[in-house]
């Protein structure tokens, strides 16, 4: 295995690449252009995926945190079994959570922008409790924003096929039951700048510091104990510093 080179940021041609890609998103025009997929994220990626785990196995080692596709990283070639035409997507993702479709922290790089925030699996199954908390617990999760500098700093999606935008300042004290009626939720952290703070070697503690804060928030989706597991993340970790 290769050493890996340490995490400098992503280059500027990450943005460039995935232009080109849906302008020509076939397989020819991949394989010419493998180096540049290689060199402008897959490489990147898993020197930052490389660099953030520590900090992973730290806070809960049950999140995956090895730079791995399937794992934490996104393939970007479709499966052809079930899907039709274009055979690859047109973004990238990089995400940290227990298994598939589990509640998540995400980094989301398309041809215009990169996002960062956090995914809830609000749907029934094992080890997925947010939709029971949110019920039960819908007062501390309102503090939970309110104690770490959340509200009107993150942006709701509603995922389907794609995210759509729902609120464009997300507040607890008068949004809060629009949670209630969705499946799939994303929190994306307001940041106009953060295409241009990616490609330097900061992005990473300021990755950190985000999912720092946004851990109590994935500690409801996780836990069916939810309180319990908040404090013990507050006694050991206290109140992370507030990145926005």
């Amino acid at each position: 295995m290769k050493t890996l080179p340490p995490f400098n940021g992503f280059p500027n041609d990450v943005f460039n690449f995935l232009s080109d890609l849906e302008k020509n998103n076939n397989v020819e025009w991949f394989h010419e252009n493998r180096d540049r997929y290689q060199n402008s994220l897959v490489i990147p990626s898993k020197s930052f995926v490389t660099e953030i785990a520590p900090f992973f196995q730290r806070l809960n080692p049950v999140i995956r945190s090895e730079p791995k596709f399937n794992h934490t990283l996104m393939r970007i070639n479709k499966d052809m079994r079930f899907a039709k035409g274009a055979p690859y997507k047109n973004y990238f993702l990089i995400h940290f959570g227990r298994f598939k479709l589990d509640s998540e922290f995400f980094i989301y790089f398309d041809k215009n922008e990169v996002q960062s925030g956090i995914f809830l699996n609000r749907t029934e199954g094992d080890n997925l409790f947010f939709k029971n908390n949110l019920e039960l617990y819908q007062k501390e999760i309102q503090g939970v924003f309110i104690k770490y500098g959340l509200n009107k700093k993150l942006s709701l999606f509603q995922l389907k096929k794609t995210p759509e935008l729902l609120i464009k300042k997300f507040d607890t004290a008068k949004d809060i039951s629009s949670l209630g009626k969705m499946d799939y939720i994303l929190f994306q952290k307001i940041d106009k700048n953060i295409s241009k703070k990616v490609s330097k070697s900061e992005f990473l503690l300021d990755t950190i510091k985000l999912f720092s804060i946004l851990y109590p928030l994935y500690i409801f989706a996780v836990s069916p104990e939810p309180l319990i597991m908040l404090q013990e993340f507050e006694d050991n970790f206290g109140i992370p510093t507030n990145p926005f």
